[in-house]
């Protein structure tokens, strides 16, 4: 199963790095491509420096360092030599050798960057790469090869049997990169490739691609003027216009509707901290090198908020607590930010200023199953009304690493256990995902397909025994005893941009009625007509909908095409003939109703118009 990071981009995400046995077939193919492409590469270019080439979501990338700049008209020429090695059919054949060896095998090849892979695990037992770049040494005192014809290429594999059995490849893109993703290292050329098993899922996807691109959220954000970014303010940090602040709170405002009714109760909390709050929670140890900070003119270190959590939990320790007060649920949507690197962020899928629709429930273990049932409910209730499918996960921790995980294994036994019991219950098909747990407990992924079958991890429910532990929490029992609580972690939205670039693309920027920022456009034919439309401007919005009057000087049929740029789910063309002569704007009135996605006018009344408004209004209906 694929990790879609809460920032998910579809055409650069990386996948969790898989030890060798957990490559399925799929992830073999890819992996032997990027072998492929890199055997291209040296012979287009046998100076060429080789980097690294991970699978990734739908394909591969390879870093290398090359005499000169790659660019897409070296993809068919790269292309073609792939298809010949792949003709060749040769043989994934893995060779072992002594780690001293291998690095004098690749110095004699001038291979650099595998020379200091090499060198590092030699010294350090580890390559000291991320996780996604995880070179492919099993630290045993040997490395491990593999030959394709008379290529080699250091790596622990797996590989398909043969290249004849790689599937269909197409190089997608070249981007710079620095060597192990550090700003003072070399950098390189990252070449990305899209692989899968026939022609035909590579061309369907490529379809789908194709398809994305004109649902770009970047673009249809600015085209209907949801948000902007500035270059004064800085890279992933939008700043959000009327119309997409309408969005944004509409949505936010769902979210607290079905809380509500769950008993949720709001909190608000500072944007700061100081540093003590997250070295008790254990972020800081964590995600220290992740966190904006702040030094005071006392020489106090604060830090900007990354998550909302341990400061939730300050408010429930801020009075004793009896189990008849259990459990408290608090929510808050708020910002948290996290610093992360400006070559990663992109649109609104990563920024820096995150706004989160948090929330926490304070409870005791005999309480988790039921209140897991209700942000369950919270949730399939808020995805359903978008249309979405959704499928789930099991994310628990990976018992081989068990360094990256807080807690004793008797407590993340009882989560996981609680948390499968809660999956089964539901008699509902789920993945097992073995080391996507957080580091400090298990959770239930909810992912979500798209209209064109994209799929994006949204909402979760997390237990955390931890934090409470770390901090103390607790309740006195019925037996007057002290008694340890545990907490779940609930985001519906998790990251509202993130949402929004998700929803964006989902309704290619055609929202429903109930949710578009201007639901009615009032297109007035000349200067006469304004006067009249606006009084029915403000009768519309006395019945709680969101007109919009374009009181621009232009010709009826820009004014047409305007609304259906911004997508306004209703258009009315206002002249003589629509504006009734006595200016009253009653409900037998007539108007013909340009309906978003059609080209003929329907006619209705006025009040038979409100009516539909209001009841899709009411209903959140996914269409007109």
């Amino acid at each position: 199963m694929l990790r879609w990071s809460l920032y998910n981009n579809p055409e650069t995400l990386v996948m969790a790095a898989k030890k060798p046995a957990e490559y399925d077939e799929l992830d073999r193919m890819r992996h032997s491509a990027a072998h492929l492409l890199a055997a291209a590469v040296t012979k287009m270019f046998p100076e060429a420096k080789l980097g690294v080439g991970p699978v990734i979501e739908n394909g591969f990338y390879y870093d290398m360092q090359l005499p000169r700049a790659l660019g897409p008209e070296d993809f068919a020429a790269l292309e073609k030599t792939i298809e010949g090695l792949k003709k060749e059919n040769a043989e994934f054949r893995r060779e072992e050798m002594p780690i001293d060896q291998a690095i004098e095998f690749f110095r004699s090849r001038n291979q650099d960057f595998k020379v200091e892979l090499l060198s590092d695990l030699k010294a350090h037992g580890t390559t000291n790469l991320k996780d996604e770049d995880a070179q492919d040494v099993d630290g045993s005192g040997t490395a491990s090869l593999y030959w394709t014809g008379d290529f080699v290429d250091l790596c622990r594999g797996p590989h398909v049997e043969r290249s004849g059995e790689v599937g269909a490849i197409k190089l997608k893109s070249v981007a710079g990169a620095y060597w192990r993703g550090k700003a003072e290292n070399a950098q390189m050329q990252r070449v990305y490739g899209w692989a899968f098993r026939t022609k035909e899922e590579l061309e369907a996807h490529l379809k789908m691609l194709e398809e994305a691109e004109k649902r770009d959220h970047r673009k249809l954000g600015k085209d209907m003027g949801l948000f902007v970014f500035s270059e004064l303010v800085g890279p992933g940090l939008p700043l959000w216009t009327p119309r997409g602040t309408m969005l944004r709170e509409t949505l936010n405002e769902y979210v607290w509707e079905l809380r509500r009714a769950h008993g949720y109760q709001r909190v608000t909390i500072p944007h700061i901290t100081k540093k003590d709050l997250y070295e008790t929670s254990g972020h800081w140890a964590k995600y220290g090198d992740d966190l904006f900070k702040i030094k005071t003119r006392e020489e106090h270190l604060f830090a900007m908020k990354p998550m909302n959590c341990p400061h939730h939990t300050q408010i429930f320790d801020s009075e004793p607590r009896s189990y008849r007060q259990m459990p408290v649920r608090y929510c808050e949507t708020t910002m948290v930010y996290r610093d992360e690197q400006s070559g990663e962020l992109s649109g609104l899928s990563r920024v820096l200023s995150i706004t989160q629709d948090d929330a926490h429930v304070f409870c005791r273990m005999n309480q988790v199953r039921e209140e897991a049932e209700k942000v369950w409910d919270i949730i399939e209730t808020f995805y359903k009304t978008f249309g979405f499918e959704l499928s789930l996960r099991l994310s628990r921790r990976d018992p081989a690493q068990p360094e990256k995980y807080l807690g004793a294994p008797e407590d993340w036994d009882a989560a996981e256990n609680a948390l499968r019991e809660i999956l089964d219950a539901h008699k509902v098909e789920w993945v097992d995902g073995v080391g996507e747990a957080a580091f400090y407990g298990p959770k239930i992924d909810f992912m979500a397909k798209d209209s064109i079958g994209r799929v994006w991890q949204v909402a979760t429910i997390q237990l955390d025994f931890n934090q409470p532990k770390n901090f103390g929490l607790s309740c006195t029992n019925e037996k007057g005893e002290k008694e340890q609580i545990l907490m779940i972690h609930c985001a519906i939205m998790g990251s509202i941009e993130r949402f929004m670039s998700v929803i964006i693309e989902h309704f290619a920027g055609a929202f429903p009625l109930w949710l578009a920022a201007e639901q009615i456009a009032l297109l007035p034919v000349g200067e006469k007509h304004r006067e009249p439309c606006r009084a029915l401007e403000a009768k519309l919005r006395a019945l709680g909908a969101r007109p919009w009057l374009d009181e621009s000087d232009e010709s009826v049929g820009k004014k047409v095409r305007g609304a259906e740029k911004m997508k306004i789910p209703y258009s009315l063309v206002l002249g003589d003939k629509e504006i009734p002569a006595d200016g009253d704007w009653n409900d037998d009135v007539k108007l013909a109703v340009r309906v978003r996605g059609t080209k003929d006018a329907v006619e209705m009344t006025l009040g038979e118009l409100s009516a539909r408004i209001k009841e899709e209004i009411a209903t959140r209906k996914l269409a007109p």
